[in-house]
């Protein structure tokens, strides 16, 4: 992945920059590869990148998968799955999997845009899906998929004084990734991969 670089002005409450800075549609051809990961054959999936209009500010809700899940047990992620036969598009993948995982009701969110499909060692190419969520709501969290959903203030995440840089070994490979510990939370691994992308998009943008 490549190096974070700093942005001139934080652009966390700047919704419009945010917007201008996403995909309008899925591009397939478009990624972003974990580090260590081929061009095998992965399974296509969606996740929610859900931004909660705040009054204060802008926030990102998360989850925190429950530890008994084959696919990466107990990790902070964002509400999504793989799509499925009958799901006409990434978007209706990414907001069908969250109602079904907290119970987001898909009357309180606005497609955004999307960012680049971002390609994981466990076999899948997720199409992250930003949305805007209108407060109020109710979650309903689905008690064998989610242990806790939570949100995290998009200026925190978008922040690169909390872009920190860890390396593991893994398969016999030396891997390196991003976190963002926020709390008693540590967002790593894919979530924090594209919340990269997204900071990246910013840069890009600006």
């Amino acid at each position: 992945m490549p190096a974070s670089r700093p942005l001139e002005t934080p652009p966390a409450t700047d919704l419009g920059r945010l917007r201008a800075a996403l995909l309008p549609t899925p591009a397939a051809g478009v990624f972003v590869l974990e580090d260590g990961v081929g061009e095998e054959t992965l399974t296509p999936a969606s996740v929610l990148f859900p931004i909660v209009l705040r009054p204060a500010a802008p926030t990102v809700l998360l989850t925190q998968r429950t530890a008994h899940l084959k696919d990466h047990p107990g990790q902070i992620s964002f509400p999504g799955g793989r799509a499925e036969p009958e799901d006409p598009s990434p978007a209706h993948t990414a907001l069908r999997e969250a109602e079904e995982e907290i119970g987001l009701p898909a009357g309180r969110v606005e497609i955004a845009g999307y960012l680049p499909e971002y390609r994981t060692g466990t076999g899948f190419r997720v199409t992250p899906v930003v949305a805007m969520v209108t407060p109020p709501f109710d979650l309903r969290p689905d008690p064998f998929e989610v242990a806790e959903v939570f949100e995290v203030p998009l200026a925190f995440l978008l922040d690169p004084a909390n872009h920190k840089r860890h390396a593991l070994h893994y398969r016999g490979q030396l891997r390196h990734y991003y976190a963002m510990p926020y709390g008693d939370y540590f967002i790593w691994g894919a979530t924090a991969g594209m919340i990269m992308s997204l900071y990246q998009a910013l840069g890009a943008r600006r």
